[in-house]
């Protein structure tokens, strides 16, 4: 009888429908987005694509999860293939944030004539940094440090701590987003006002919406260590979300000293 058994340590993955779906799916999104950019009332264009991302991100997490627990797939030389895409995956993400810096800074060390000369320009009140801002980077900071102890907890062994410091971290981004919420709605200036506008919508908004993905993989895990998926030994899809929850602090800390702070001019130094 012929003998069928592994004889090598890699994880061959199933075909998949899900890479697919959800390129297909980031589409949708982002043409609603920009619909709803285009004309504000048209909010609910964004609901399809919100609705399409979420479903993939479930059934995609789904068997990865499967593939980790059931299948036992995810050997040591496995996750370090995992580790190395999702160090990957976090500088395709710096990248992409570089790109909004970039066009903050160009538009904020060149002002054109049309601005007057000047940044901020003319006429734009901008958010005093020492007010929401602030407490949102002390909520992200403490955020960072009790992701750090759920880790340290799971690496013990300590599964009671592990969940409290999840708990803790997932209130501390959900309240993060509801003070962005509200900064929103009390702004004094829109998407389409100008420059300013759109640059610091583009990068404090693509940044909230990280806060809200790594807030999902953190109830993700919260879930899992109910469920005592985590072991000291091996809980990639943990770490994998710390170190995206420490991506989105740094980037917060740029903006905040950046956009802000540098960027709101006289208002920064009363």
């Amino acid at each position: 009888m012929a003998d069928h058994a592994q004889k090598h340590p890699y994880h061959l993955v199933d075909p998949s429908p899900w890479p697919v779906m959800g390129a297909f799916s980031a589409l949708v999104l982002a043409g609603g987005a920009i619909m709803m950019f285009a004309d504000e009332t048209r909010w609910w264009m964004l609901l399809p694509g919100l609705v399409l991302v979420m479903s993939t991100m479930f059934f995609w997490w789904c068997d990865v999860i499967r593939e980790a627990q059931d299948d036992k797939a995810h050997t040591p030389v496995v996750q370090i293939g995992l580790r190395y895409g999702m160090t990957l995956f976090i500088a395709s993400e710096v990248m992409f944030f570089v790109a909004w810096f970039w066009a903050y800074f160009n538009a904020a060390l060149y002002p054109t004539m049309q601005m007057g000369d000047i940044w901020p320009p003319a006429g734009v009140l901008t958010f005093d940094p020492w007010d929401l801002p602030f407490i949102n980077t002390l909520i992200l900071l403490t955020s960072g440090t009790t992701v750090t102890w759920a880790h340290h907890a799971l690496r013990e062994g300590n599964r009671d701590q592990l969940i409290a410091g999840l708990w803790v971290t997932v209130v501390l981004g959900l309240t993060f987003t509801c003070f962005q919420a509200v900064e929103y709605l009390e702004a004094p200036f829109g998407f389409r006002d100008g420059i300013y506008g759109s640059t610091f919508y583009m990068a404090t908004g693509f940044h909230g919406f990280h806060v809200i993905v790594g807030t999902i993989f953190l109830g993700i895990c919260l879930i899992r260590a109910y469920r005592g998926d985590f072991t000291p030994g091996q809980h990639f899809g943990f770490e994998a979300a710390a170190w995206y929850w420490h991506f989105v602090d740094v980037v917060w800390l740029f903006l905040f000293c950046c956009i802000y702070w540098w960027g709101a001019g006289e208002i920064a130094t009363h």
